[in-house]
Order: structure tokens, then sequence, then C-alpha cells
């Protein structure tokens, strides 16, 4: 039995609530020392509530609870998850306290902690009346999809730093994870696969702008039906904390750059290859890309190098690309 249990079951036998119980139960020294220190975190948050608003009480409680540390040091790729999972629910009373996620009938001076539970509650209900419907969108992660199908699939936040994470960027095994999940998501899809991306968004507090995922690119352009191009908003632009603001995305998610030379190929004379006949050495031609040598194959993934591109390395799911041997 865990501590939580022993003080639930207090609570019931006298009749009292959980926050009194804590204050009362006896538990080893070691324990007990613990419990004093949230019980101190949880005090101190209470003689804050008419102060500050819940996005300051919450990144509070998170600094001093440590559980902003826990997540910050977990590398694993669960961690990852839910580190991305703790900063949006951050991001989303931010969004509240900031008048971009309410439902309340008015837009008054209350920002506190309640009244962003009260907001929630709000919302939670309008899930549940969705629910009884049976056409709805069931949100979930990608680990939670694998083995699923779906007629419809929409992946969201296909951005640099994002998806891929940031921690994978400088690894990488972690890329090579990121785009095995980034294939088990679009392969959810029977029928109709939707990619999106956000032009900017709260992150770590600030807001952020972004460019599209490096795994849109990895995607042949022939497969894409439409897109929307990115555009920039000046009145935004000037919010972000730090970095240039995202490239301008043009119709098949290829930033576009003045200075660059891109390849310039008729569909009509391209014949592309079988994939297993690709082999480390050879020059091949990408309908997008160009020519370009494979320098090394790895279950599947092809890393070529193009030479008339701005970022010339790339890694290309075989079983998707079409690629031309020309020697």
């Amino acid at each position: 039995i865990t501590s939580v249990d022993k003080i639930a079951q207090l609570a019931t036998q006298l009749n009292v609530s959980l926050w009194e119980a804590a204050q009362k139960i006896n538990l080893p020294k070691r324990t007990r020392a613990s419990l004093d220190e949230f019980l101190r975190i949880i005090e101190t948050a209470r003689q804050q509530q008419s102060t500050a608003n819940a996005y300051e009480l919450a990144v509070q409680l998170a600094k001093r609870s440590k559980l902003w540390d826990l997540y910050r040091n977990d590398n694993s790729i669960e961690g990852m998850s839910r580190q991305e999972n703790f900063q949006s629910l951050l991001n989303g009373i931010q969004a509240f306290v900031t008048n971009e996620d309410t439902l309340l009938e008015e837009e008054d001076s209350d920002k506190s902690l309640a009244a962003y539970l009260q907001n929630i509650a709000l919302l939670t209900d309008l899930d549940d009346k969705a629910a009884d419907h049976q056409d709805y969108v069931t949100l979930m992660s990608i680990h939670s999809a694998k083995g699923l199908e779906f007629k419809s699939v929409f992946v969201v936040g296909m951005e640099e730093k994002l998806f891929p994470s940031f921690m994978s960027m400088d690894s990488p095994d972690g890329l090579d994870e990121e785009r095995r999940l980034f294939y088990v998501a679009i392969t959810r899809a029977e029928q109709f696969l939707t990619l999106s991306y956000a032009g900017s968004r709260y992150r770590y507090g600030k807001m952020m702008h972004n460019q599209p995922s490096r795994f849109l690119e990895e995607i042949p352009a022939h497969h894409l039906e439409s897109t929307a191009a990115l555009s920039r908003n000046p009145a935004r632009e000037s919010a972000a904390s730090y970095g240039p603001p995202a490239a301008k995305v043009s119709g098949n998610f290829r930033r576009t750059r003045s200075t660059a030379a891109q390849p310039v190929i008729d569909p009509k004379d391209f014949k592309p290859d079988s994939s297993d006949k690709i082999k480390t050495g050879m020059t091949v031609l990408h309908l997008k890309f160009g020519k370009g040598k494979v320098i090394a194959l790895d279950n599947g993934i092809a890393h070529i190098h193009f030479k008339d591109v701005p970022q010339p390395d790339k890694k290309i799911m075989l079983k998707f690309a079409k690629l031309q041997i020309l020697e």
C-alpha cells in the first residue's frame, strides 16, 4: 500500500479532506519529510492565489515540485513525449490567461487557477457531449495509434524542434526513431491523410515562429495532393523570443530561398527504378532534389547527398521514394 493510499484511508476514517489527513497521518521519518515539503509547496501556492495568475502559479509549482527538471532530464522517447505533454498543459494555461482559449462568458480579470479549472470543466463537458455523436475526432499519441487504422488521419505539429523534437535533432539515432514514428503516424490513414504545422505557437511561455518539419521535405512531391503555403504575420513577428522567422514554404512544402538553385526535371523524362536495385555508391535522380549519390543504406532508409539543393544531405525511405539510377 502506498503513502497516498494510506492518506486516502485516513481521510475516509476521519471524514476529513485529503489535505487534513496528510497533515495528521503518521509516516516513516523520511516519507514524512517529503510529504511536509509537498505540503509547503501547496500552502505557498494557496497564499499566492490572490496575487498570481493561473500560469504564474503553474510555473512555480512545476519548478518547486521539480517536475520541470524531472521531465527535462528524461531523454528517452517516452520521456520526451511526457515533456511535450507537460509543456502543452502549461501552454494551455497561458492561452487561458491571455484570453486566447476560454469558454467563460465574460472576459473579466479573473485569471486564477480556479477560473482555469472552471474553463477546463466546460471544455470537458463539450467533449463528452460530442462523444454522443457518431462522427468525432479521436485524439491520441502516435504510440497509442500503433496497430490502429482510421479513414482519416490528421498529424499536427509538423515543425522543427517539435517533430522531430529538439532533443533528437543532434542525434542520428534519435532522428531515425522519430522518423519511424512519423512513418507509423502516416500509415494509420486508410483514405485521407492531412499533415499540418503552425506558423507560430507558444512554447516555454513565449511565442515562437516555426519552420516546417524536415520530414515533410522527405515525402515525394507527387504524393502531396494539395497544401497551403505558410504566411508570415508581421504583427506576431516582433513577439518571437529568438531566431529568425520561419522560411516561407511553397505548395510542395519545399523551403524556398531566393539564392537557392532548384533542380528542374521534366516528369516525362523521369523513369524511377525499383527500390531493391538501389545500392550504396550509386548516382540517382530524384524528381524533387535532382541528382544525388547514395552514401549509405540503413533498414530501408537511403542516406543520399544531393548537390543542388540548400540542405544536401537527405534521409529517404526507399519504400516511398522514387529514384532513377543514373550510374
